[in-house]
């Protein structure tokens, strides 16, 4: 057998360890030990952690790396962001919007990020950001999967022209119904855009992924909602709720009943941990609410949980970076989860999760599947986490197509080693 790429000596998610990977015709053929084959690359993990690449099923490519145009987002609020990219959305050109988005794919790629859920805005009736991030799909689709979401971010019915745009953003190639019920001018409103946009999926057979109770508001309750629309008209598994910050401050004993309601209807939740506790609980003096939704105790019902990065550089945060271990470094803080099975699954939370939000086709480490992996200088998913781990090599279907040296420090203290490596700082096992 001739392979494409031959991986050595990999440390596995599931913690096998001393596993040979064999890629061949872009797919992974064989994972086991002592894999005795030529191939046209071979790399030794030296032990590593060998990992499906990573996913971020909720981002905003379009305004991503614009952070002080055309001013700074002065208070850093949700609403002040809004505003903010308000006025920029008519000073955007698709040359500026492709090549930003372009850049951060790049950033992307070279953190083993290869695949991205993005929303769009279509509010601007000339869909510029829609037609230049359908071009950017098409651009990096040889090395990153790009899903694009139809998103009214002045609201579905506040604003008069957004429901025929999202119409002819479906119509252009986008593939996700996008929606901001709390956004809208009334409850009422807010619920009746679910009802409509759900149908929309369910006509077209679409994926839907709405912005829902991004608020400090318990009272915003649109994701009840979202799960009697999704059960209504038998999309379960096909829906996420994006954000539900207001959870955070719901009555418990009402939190009780939503719960079993969303794991009944399948709907997702993809809360955003750096950008959830940077915009929430801007109203309150101390205590501070930091925003994000109830984490474990979605996972103690079985609900599918992906963590998102957001934004990176844009109106609304000005930090940011690609590193979706940084995503799941502060939600594993903010969450408390801490427990070592807890912290293993939030290295799931940016790679087979989202990865299953998106129904992305032929994702994992398996036999059968892309042979799209990456290897990081840690030795399991905790330490991965921990030390937002350097990629030492990206794959995508057999190809390296990003490398970066381990990180290694030298030292000269009297007596001590000559080099320190963070990976060997691992616990040890048990």
């Amino acid at each position: 057998m001739s392979l494409d790429l031959l991986v050595r000596n990999a440390t596995l998610p599931d913690g096998r360890t001393g596993q040979d990977i064999a890629i061949a015709d872009g797919r992974i053929a064989a994972i086991e030990p002592g894999i005795a084959a030529e191939a046209g690359r071979v790399i030794d993990a030296g032990g590593h952690l060998v990992a499906p690449p990573f996913v971020d099923c909720h981002f905003h490519m379009d305004a991503t790396l614009s952070l002080g145009l055309p001013r700074m987002n002065v208070s850093g609020t949700l609403l002040e962001g809004i505003a903010l990219w308000g006025e920029l959305k008519p000073l955007l050109t698709f040359e500026a919007v492709v090549e930003r988005a372009l850049r951060y794919c790049d950033l992307a790629v070279a953190h083993g990020l290869l695949a991205v859920r993005t929303h769009v805005d279509i509010c601007d009736d000339r869909l510029l950001a829609v037609e230049a991030l359908l071009h950017v799909k098409k651009t990096v689709a040889p090395y990153l999967d790009l899903q694009l979401v139809a998103f009214p971010q002045d609201g579905y019915f506040r604003s008069p022209t957004a429901a025929a745009n999202l119409d002819r953003a479906l119509d252009l190639g986008v593939d996700v119904v996008g929606g901001i019920p709390h956004f809208e001018r009334t409850m009422a409103d807010g619920a009746a855009s679910l009802k409509a946009l759900c149908e929309i999926a369910e006509r077209r057979g679409l994926l839907v992924d709405i912005h829902c109770d991004e608020t400090d508001d318990p009272l915003s309750r649109h994701i009840e909602a979202l799960a009697y629309e999704t059960q209504r008209l038998g999309l379960n598994g096909r829906v996420a709720g994006s954000h539900l910050t207001s959870m955070h401050s719901m009555d418990n004993y009402y939190v009780s009943k939503l719960l079993p309601l969303i794991a009944e209807a399948g709907v997702a939740a993809i809360p955003n941990p750096l950008i959830n506790i940077t915009l929430q609980g801007r109203h309150d003096t101390y205590p501070k609410r930091r925003g994000m939704t109830r984490v474990p105790e979605m996972r103690a019902f079985g609900i599918e949980i992906g963590f998102g990065q957001d934004c990176t550089m844009d109106p609304w945060y000005s930090l940011g970076g690609a590193d979706m271990l940084d995503v799941a470094h502060m939600g594993l803080h903010v969450a408390q989860m801490t427990a070592r099975e807890a912290m293993r699954w939030c290295f799931d939370a940016v790679t087979v999760h989202p990865a299953r939000i998106m129904h992305l086709d032929g994702y994992g480490l398996a036999p059968g599947c892309h042979g799209d992996l990456v290897v990081l200088q840690a030795k399991d998913p905790i330490e991965a986490i921990r030390l937002r781990a350097n990629r030492l090599f990206v794959v995508r279907r057999g190809r390296v197509i990003a490398e970066t040296p381990a990180r290694i420090a030298s030292l000269a203290l009297p007596g001590r080693p000559a080099a320190v490596d963070p990976a060997a700082y691992a616990p040890k096992a048990g």
